[in-house]
């Protein structure tokens, strides 16, 4: 794997973490009571994006480093993976 594709990998696994974290501990405008007028009572109230970038970008790494090292070590090779190629048996 060459620097281009592990960045790449990393800002893959980053945003997929990024998506799924974005609605976790969040408090919306109907949870809270206070709906201001012409926003929707779904809308957050408080979302937490620097917070939630870090603990992403932490999270990311580890997942990215275990991805990497399996990658890395051959453990699973593209023709492992391959499901256009017809079975070798």
């Amino acid at each position: 794997m060459g620097p281009t594709s592990a960045i790449v990998l990393y800002v893959v696994i980053w945003f997929l973490c990024f998506f799924v974290a974005l609605p976790v501990r969040t408090k919306t405008q109907g949870d809270v009571g206070r709906v201001e007028p012409g926003t929707h009572a779904g809308a957050p109230e408080v979302h937490h994006l620097k917070r939630k970038a870090l603990i992403v970008s932490l999270v990311a790494l580890v997942i990215w480093a275990a991805v990497a090292g399996t990658i890395l070590s051959g453990w699973i090779t593209m023709d492992d993976i391959d499901v256009f190629r017809p079975s070798r048996r």
